[in-house]
């Protein structure tokens, strides 16, 4: 058996073993790539570059649900979160969805260093009361994976309620991830106010980017915290030539590269 056919069945024994070991349904193509079912929807990972300006190359990636039904046709995330009715419907939906992008993550990438980016559902952050990322802890230590190497994308409309936000935060860290915050609207007081509980990283819309008339004091405010600056959804070279200009410190969006069924990287030479 050659070295290559060997780590394949190696990780194909890895995967039956994990799968064994929850209450998941999953799945393992020939090439690789996992995917779960949820009544009647099949679930798997998409990935996006996110790049790293001081080290000039993809750092991480952030992942996204691609669906489709049974019979093949595609459907919009929101599409199968509206099946989930019951809370506990979203929570089990929610995981398993982060364990689809653990699996595809770790399994395929080559890189032993880079961060999973992975979003959760408002609805499930307000269900579970207590012990935020406990569960999904559970399944990257079952997969060898520490939550350090995670980052926890928490939804834009958290900031709206503020105890939430502080718990939210407080748990997630408690427990080794990072965390990554949108930043919304015209003020900082937000940020100022979380003090000691303030994210790793802030994320900020490239067109919101391009248009903030007090950019500089933003970044200072995000940088004097010792958080890092992501601008997301870049789509144009005038953004990307903002963001650079604006001190960030990660890029992301289908100007560098769009989402996919497959781990890319990017390097300083094809970005600027």
């Amino acid at each position: 058996m050659n070295v290559l056919a060997s780590n394949i069945s190696t990780v194909k024994s890895e995967f039956e073993l994990i799968k064994s070991a929850t209450d998941y349904s999953l799945e393992r193509d020939n090439d690789g790539w996992i995917s779960g079912h949820f009544y009647h929807c099949e679930l798997t990972s998409v990935f996006q570059p996110i790049f790293s300006i001081a080290q000039g190359k993809t750092t991480g990636h952030a992942a996204y649900i691609r669906s489709k039904a049974n019979g093949g046709a595609a459907l919009w995330p929101w599409q199968v979160f509206s099946l989930a009715s019951k809370d506990e419907q979203l929570v089990d939906l929610d995981r398993l969805c982060r364990a689809i992008h653990a699996l595809n993550y770790y399994f395929n990438n080559t890189s032993k260093l880079d961060r999973l980016f992975v979003d959760v559902h408002p609805r499930l952050l307000e269900s579970v009361k207590d012990d935020h990322g406990r569960a999904f802890e559970n399944f990257l230590d079952l997969i060898g994976v520490r939550t350090s190497r995670v980052v926890i994308e928490i939804p834009a409309i958290v900031n709206r309620n503020w105890k939430l936000l502080q718990h939210v935060i407080t748990n997630y860290r408690s427990r080794g991830y990072q965390i990554a915050a949108d930043y919304s609207g015209n003020s900082t007081n937000w940020m100022i106010e979380l003090g000691s509980l303030y994210p790793d990283i802030v994320r900020i819309e490239a067109v919101d980017l391009v248009r903030h008339q007090a950019i500089t004091s933003l970044v200072d405010t995000i940088h004097s915290f010792g958080a890092s600056l992501l601008v997301r959804d870049i789509e144009t070279h005038e953004q990307l030539v903002a963001a650079r200009r604006a001190n960030a410190d990660y890029l992301q969006g289908n100007l560098l590269g769009e989402p996919a069924y497959a781990i890319g990287f990017i390097t300083a030479r094809n970005t600027f």
